[in-house]
């Protein structure tokens, strides 16, 4: 199971909006991009919880009846088959497909040019060293300088080609390195030094399978439009808050903490320990990086959604900025989480195959 979270984890990494098969009772309004925060403060008189400018902070509005939300920013997995395009996804399966086998031939397929060979080579060749534990830790490093660069580039190299043509230069550069990464974990994650080995503590492997599966529920926000993944529709940065952002305003940065605790337990080994440092190191990273790129998108807005919401995980609710509305819970009953938890689900049956997959690139 864990190795076939690695490779749902680190894919998850790659993506940078979709109404419920399941409705929620409460009717959530969306507000327009605000100019300024006296556009704020008149947009959100609306019930029930606004907020205001009073004394240049943001404040909480007092609870009226009705017991809803307004939302300043986006209604998290909503959608409708109604709304869907048979000639859209048929493109997105084209595209998906194309990018797909471009990607193996030039990366690993036997009769390729193997420059995933190459990238290993060269990453090993840099750090002085083939100790696993090392070699992770670097290659991690490398996709993250990569990741991030690429995604902080995005509003400058836009408006120089488009923001479909920038999602697919994102994508050839990002799956590969992820390919990479994914296989050389799988192979090597029990190597190195073994610093713990807790396997035979009752009850460890259940926590941890649990822990591993509610963490694809954080991680998941990610890629809430798959046809903006694939740049079938036009890629946007987008401001959600509803669903997990209410726990959390950033769940995959949340998700893959957990993800990591949860695998470092269990493997105990030190590349295990190492592509989990890495990877938490490179999501908080995100945090500060996400909420610099949501401002400079969406000014005053994300100020606002930013007030009611928080890093660590349900302080917002506990410090009383945000409330939770009686039917919280049909915001996550819903066909794109249907979707993540049959994937992770038959991810983890498939599991054997994806590391006889890893073990045939020899990495």
């Amino acid at each position: 199971m864990y190795m076939s979270k690695f490779l749902l984890s680190t894919l998850l990494l790659l993506a940078s909006r979709t109404q419920g098969f399941v409705q929620p009772t409460h009717q959530a309004k969306f507000l327009p991009s605000f100019s300024s925060s006296h556009d704020v403060s008149r947009s959100l008189v609306q019930p029930t919880y606004g907020v205001q400018r009073q004394s240049n902070k943001l404040l909480h509005a007092v609870e009226t009846k009705s017991e809803m939300m307004t939302l300043i920013g986006e209604d998290s997995a909503s959608f409708t088959l109604e709304e869907q395009k048979l000639e859209d996804w048929i493109k997105f399966s084209i595209a998906t497909g194309t990018v797909l086998a471009a990607v193996s031939y030039v990366w690993f397929l036997p009769f390729g040019p193997h420059l995933g060979d190459s990238f290993l080579q060269t990453v090993q060749t840099t750090i002085g060293t083939t100790a696993p534990d090392v070699t992770i830790f670097a290659m991690l490093s490398f996709f993250a300088i990569a990741h991030s660069g690429l995604a902080g580039l995005r509003p400058y190299a836009e408006e120089i080609v488009g923001a479909r043509a920038w999602r697919v230069i994102f994508a050839i550069v990002s799956l590969p390195l992820a390919l990479s990464c994914i296989s050389y974990f799988v192979n090597h994650c029990h190597e190195g030094v073994q610093l713990w080995d807790l396997t035979g503590v009752p009850g460890l492997h259940a926590a941890c399978w649990i822990t591993d599966f509610v963490s694809f529920l954080f991680l998941y926000p990610s890629t809430f439009n798959l046809l903006e993944i694939a740049a079938i529709e036009k890629p946007q940065l987008h401001l959600y808050e509803s669903g997990i952002i209410r726990i959390t305003r950033h769940p995959q940065a949340m998700g893959q903490v957990m993800w990591c605790v949860a695998h470092s337990l269990w493997l105990g080994s030190s590349t295990a320990l190492s592509a989990s440092s890495i990877l938490v190191l490179h999501h908080l990273y995100s945090v500060w990086h996400g909420d610099r790129r949501l401002q400079r998108k969406h000014g005053e807005a994300f100020e606002a959604v930013k007030e009611r919401t928080s890093v660590i995980p349900f302080q917002a609710i506990i410090e009383g900025r945000q409330t939770l509305p009686q039917d919280y819970y049909t915001e996550f009953l819903r066909g794109p989480y249907a979707l993540v938890v049959g994937g992770t689900i038959a991810a983890y049956f498939a599991h054997p195959w994806m590391m006889a997959g890893a073990a045939l690139l020899k990495w």
